[in-house]
């Protein structure tokens, strides 16, 4: 047995220090000692294993350095979030490749990075942290060509740390633009960083080259459905529009499909930015600017420049071929064991993390991006949001339609369910309140209905002694005067096992507070709940 020193990165949180020692037992059968100091201080640790340094080196997500017979290696998931700190501003392509694959001692991250390779593309809301998902595949001790998957995929975090760590991603999710990013992260990974270059460099000098002095034709946005354009010019000026006209028949010259979707995003990225829709807001309000503050030919080159940038400078430093295969479709996660039909039984853990009970509607700050991109038109957004779990936007026909099944089967719902819903209706009734508040115990009936069917699906993908992972947020309300907490975690574990789960463990993690748009927004607490299929 070999005596390893395994050093924690510095700026780790409790609950990933937790998810640290998980891993690195989970990986080796060893519990990690502490090498010297108290144990909430002590970054280093040692075991003795069997297990080749290699193996941790390419798998540890929590961990920084492994020293071993005087030697010292950094694990490669430190080495990707260093990529980060080369695709600055000012560097050229041929640059990053003169740095990556770091020779020497990596720039190390100083605080946590969460938008390291394709990771970085494109803003999404509830985003994972990557670290968490491949701490917890560590976990599970999932091989290669494992299955794993997601059925509320968002981003696509999970599916491409599954790719990554050699095993078969797959997700579900149903919103199309969400889709549209996570299979293009994943398809990245595969990408090889001389074809994007080129993709990168064929596309500015086309954008950059002069412009006609005559009237625009808007080429692609005449293609467009006629409700979508009149939508459209509704949230962005003629000249925006013209603009953006320029950038995508560009765009739609680039022959290599993966490098075009990762610039179709990146004009995706922008598009909320150049039009008439309030940027911090998660709801679509109307803020008109004027044009001469707006630029979005700048804006594109210089969020296609740092996306291609960071997944350049990622895929210089990873080997790719120990690549996994993926696939993501639209679908809904309450069906998820009938769209995978063919997984029933033998999917080797699910890490997903399922909207908050009452959300505010799902598709409203990506309509602009569904509409231009041709994604969903826009007569069917209503539609679909509605259909999302969690949607808190219902009509006076549908509530009642939600509390009238809430009668009829709260049976199969636990106690606890039960009585949170009845409580919140019991406290609004008879008070003078808003319809959000009116409609709050048949919106929640039916989020736990949902996510019911949700687990019930999960249970009948996992092979025996499985676990799945559920990332969940509390929340709260004001009911009849008074704050309600509806501890979601909780709720769902006790639906869990009503359906057979085990609840193996409950970490409690810290919100972090993100610095994106949506910030302001962000929940309080999360849980990781751990599920065990018997």
């Amino acid at each position: 047995m070999k005596r390893l020193v395994c050093k924690l990165k510095p700026y780790i949180q409790p609950f990933e220090r937790v998810l640290a020692f998980n891993e690195l037992r989970a990986l080796t059968g060893e519990t990690p000692k502490i090498v010297f100091g108290s144990d909430a201080r002590c970054p280093e640790f040692e075991i003795y294993t069997t297990v080749p340094v290699e193996v941790l080196v390419q798998r540890l997500a929590y961990w920084e350095a492994i020293a071993y017979d005087k030697k010292q290696q950094y694990t490669e998931q430190v080495l990707f979030e260093a990529t980060m700190n080369v695709a600055r501003n000012g560097i050229t392509p041929q640059q990053i490749e003169q740095i990556v694959p770091f020779r020497h001692t990596p720039p190390l991250p100083k605080k946590r990075s969460l938008r390291y390779g394709t990771h970085g593309i494109h803003e999404y809301r509830g985003k994972f942290f990557p670290q968490l998902v491949r701490s917890l595949i560590n976990f599970e001790q999932v091989e290669a060509r494992g299955i794993i998957a997601d059925p509320m995929s968002g981003s696509g975090t999970t599916v491409v740390e599954a790719v990554m760590l050699g095993c078969h991603g797959i997700g579900l999710d149903m919103n199309p633009l969400s889709v549209f990013i996570a299979k293009t992260k994943a398809a990245l990974l595969a990408v090889e960083p001389q074809e994007l270059e080129t993709a990168y460099q064929e596309v500015r000098d086309r954008i950059n080259a002069p412009r006609s002095t005559q009237r625009e034709s808007r080429i692609y946005f005449n293609t467009l459905p006629e409700e979508d354009r009149d939508y459209l010019e509704d949230w962005l000026s003629e000249q925006v529009l013209n603009a953006l006209d320029w950038i995508i028949t560009r765009i739609k010259l680039v022959e290599h499909p993966t490098a075009r979707d990762l610039m179709l995003l990146s004009l995706s990225n922008i598009i909320r930015k150049v039009s008439w829709q309030k940027e911090d807001d998660l709801r679509v309000r109307r803020e008109v600017v004027d044009d001469k503050y707006i630029d979005p030919v700048g804006d594109f080159l210089s969020e296609m420049g740092r996306s291609v940038k960071t997944v350049l400078a990622f895929l210089y430093q990873r080997d790719s071929s120990t690549l996994g295969t993926f696939c993501v479709n639209e679908g809904d996660a309450r069906d998820a064991d009938r769209a995978w039909a063919d997984y029933i039984g033998e999917v080797d853990t699910v890490i997903t993390s399922p909207p908050y009970a009452t959300a505010l509607p799902y598709l409203d700050t990506d309509r602009l991006s569904l509409c231009y991109l041709g994604l969903l038109p826009r007569p069917e957004h209503r539609q679909r949001d509605q259909h999302m779990i969690g949607n808190r936007e219902v009509t006076d026909k549908w509530r009642l339609a939600y509390w009238q099944d809430f009668q009829e089967r709260k049976a199969d719902l636990p106690s606890s369910v039960v009585q949170l819903i009845e409580r919140v209706d019991t406290l609004n009734s008879g008070t003078d309140i808003g319809f959000r508040r009116r409609n709050l115990p048949a919106l929640l009936s039916r989020y736990f209905f949902d996510m019911r069917r949700v687990l019930v699906s999960i249970s009948n993908l996992l092979r025996p002694g499985a676990s799945a992972f559920v990332v969940v947020g509390n929340n709260h309300t004001i009911a009849g005067g008074e704050r309600v907490e509806i501890r979601t975690a909780d709720l769902l574990a006790d639906i869990a096992r009503t359906i057979g789960f085990d609840l193996a463990e409950q970490i409690d993690m810290e919100m972090l507070i993100s610095r994106d748009i949506f910030k302001k927004n962000a929940m309080n607490s999360e849980v990781i709940l751990h599920l065990l299929r018997p």
